[in-house]
């Protein structure tokens, strides 16, 4: 197993995002879906997000992710909380989903539609959705004008393509939605289930590979993301957008 997958295993999360936040986006659809919607779950990693789909609605959630081992946690958790039944995992690259048109009620992507890009995946997941179906997504945004030099030189590395909140909104729109809701996700949905544990699992592969210089680099740089969100939240974060398909 790469150092990459070492790390990042056995997390609760992938990215930032927590169940109170899953669930408000949830309730900004409340009389738009079907009784029981059919959900499409996009980049599911291991599932937090899945489970509390699952749980909130009467509907059957279809989960796909590209890493086996994160498909593979999901549906141990899920047989943990009684949902196995309307759970169903696929492995396949969200570049290429192969369900059939208007297939889904309500498409969820919490931290992964980056892997498209943010309007790539909103064009090409539309397609999906029944007609007034829903999407609801994260994304790192900017959220104000003055954005710290050392912010904006990290990220035009690491997502040259992040942009504000207007301009995504606007993007969601050109792309034959309309917004019903956004919210930013609170700092603590960056530190309790993703942040925090990862510091503390690059604390021990830190001792484990102490002799290994290329190893230590790439712990420092995961390090290096979660220092500049301790010292910059307040100019950027995920934002989840909520939107229906509107043609």
């Amino acid at each position: 197993m790469s150092l990459f997958w070492r790390l990042h295993s056995g997390l609760p999360r992938e990215g930032p995002g927590d169940d109170e936040s899953t669930r408000r986006a949830l309730r900004s659809l409340a009389g738009l879906l079907p009784d029981s919607p059919r959900i499409l779950d996009i980049g599911c990693g291991p599932g937090m997000q899945t489970l509390v789909l699952a749980r909130e609605t009467a509907g059957h959630v279809t989960a796909v992710d590209r890493h086996q081992p994160f498909l593979d946690e999901l549906t141990r958790r899920a047989a943990r909380d009684g949902l196995t039944a309307r759970i169903a995992t696929v492995n396949a690259p969200m570049s290429a989903l192969g369900f059939p048109d208007a297939a889904f009620d309500l498409i969820w992507s919490e931290g992964a539609i980056y892997i498209v890009g943010f309007a790539e995946g909103l064009r090409a997941w539309r397609r999906l959705l029944t007609r007034n179906g829903a999407i609801a997504v994260t994304e790192i945004s900017w959220l104000g004008p003055d954005i710290p030099e050392e912010a904006a030189a990290f990220w035009s590395r690491g997502y040259p393509a992040m942009t504000d909140v207007n301009t995504n909104l606007r993007t969601i729109e050109s792309a034959g939605y309309s917004p019903i809701d956004h919210f930013v996700l609170p700092e603590a949905a960056w530190w309790d289930h993703y942040y925090a544990p990862l510091e503390r699992r690059i604390a021990a592969l830190r001792s484990e590979y102490k002799d290994d210089r290329e190893a230590l680099a790439f712990l420092d740089g995961e390090l290096a993301e979660i220092s500049l969100y301790r010292k910059h939240a307040a100019s950027y974060g995920y934002v989840f957008y909520i939107a229906r398909n509107t043609r």
